[in-house]
């Protein structure tokens, strides 16, 4: 695990350096990296979303772009397109922001349906189509979504079969009084967000990345865990306050961040707090709370804290 190790005390270290608090969206996003995931991440505006995943790409030496999603954004804005040479009369491929390493989806749930499943190929099969001909995607390419819980105004909801391409669900939050106060007295210093190289922020190669990902391949879990995972899984299913539970793609996905997360807790072997510290960020979106149940403050981390405090843990 050394690999993993050396890889998240550098990013973690230099991340602080820009970014106050927000040890969840943190910890949760380098192990998206891991895994080779996805992540939705939902927070009002203004809490270092964009921030963190341009300081993450800064940080590994990996290309980023960003997506500001509206309601008129069609497939070609993100994929690119076939154009004319003015020169030789030869088409030749354009290419939109996902050909990327991170590729941040501002407000993604404002793209349209026809954007969206565009958006779905990139992230499920690592590729894009373009006049019928394929193109790969990079290694690393990763998807950060991120949306408003507030202003539903003009969005266009995400699917349940798309939202079950996302590893997890990052909910963030205000900063507490201590790390706002924080927060002011580095921008009275003098730090601008829009000045990252100003910083000067020490970066690791991506092969770095690379390496820990095949650790993170290794670690063990034993088949004690993996019947816990299924038992925590389908007990999602049969909750009286949810019209869906989690799908076998969910405990794959509650499988591999956990094993990111006792990577970076410095253990090639996965513990029971482990999955049980995976369970909210990667079943979150993947679950719908009955309509009569929200009506009465019951909500989907409710739902599954709920659920892991009537599994049986193992010994």
């Amino acid at each position: 695990m050394e690999s993993v190790m050396t890889l998240a005390t550098h990013l973690r270290e230099q991340m602080g350096r820009v970014i106050v608090g927000l040890d969840d969206l943190k910890t949760h996003s380098i192990a998206v990296l891991l895994c080779r995931g996805h992540a939705l991440i939902e927070g009002v505006p203004g809490v270092a979303k964009t921030l963190t995943v341009k300081t993450l790409a800064k940080l590994l030496q990996l290309e980023f772009q960003r997506v500001q999603c509206t309601s008129d954004l069609m497939p070609a804005d993100i994929l690119g397109t076939n154009v004319v040479a003015l020169n030789d009369g030869v088409f030749r491929l354009h290419k939109g922001p996902a050909f990327t390493d991170l590729l941040l989806v501002d407000e993604v749930n404002r793209m349209p349906p026809r954007t969206q499943a565009a958006l779905l190929e990139c992230m499920e099969e690592l590729q894009i189509s373009i006049d019928g001909v394929r193109h790969d995607l990079s290694s690393f390419f990763t998807v950060f979504a991120t949306q408003n819980p507030i202003d539903f105004e003009g969005t266009y909801p995400l699917p349940e079969a798309q939202l079950d391409r996302f590893l997890v669900k990052v909910l963030v939050s205000y900063p507490d009084a201590r790390e706002e106060t924080a927060l002011l007295a580095n921008t009275q210093r003098g730090f601008d967000a829009r000045a990252l190289d100003a910083v000067g922020l020490v970066q690791i190669p991506s092969e770095h990345l690379a390496a820990a990902r095949a650790a993170v391949d290794r670690v063990v879990v034993n088949d004690t865990l993996l019947d816990y995972i299924v038992r925590v899984v389908r007990h999602t299913r049969t909750r009286p306050s949810l019209t869906l539970g989690a799908s076998p793609r969910a405990a794959i996905s509650v499988l591999r961040f956990a094993k990111a997360l006792a990577s970076l807790d410095g253990r090639d072997y996965v513990i029971p707090d482990d999955v049980k510290a995976a369970v909210l960020p990667t079943l979150r979106h993947r679950i719908i709370v009955k309509a009569e149940a929200d009506l009465e403050g019951v909500t989907a981390d409710h739902t599954l804290q709920d659920v892991l405090r009537e599994v049986e843990v193992p010994k």
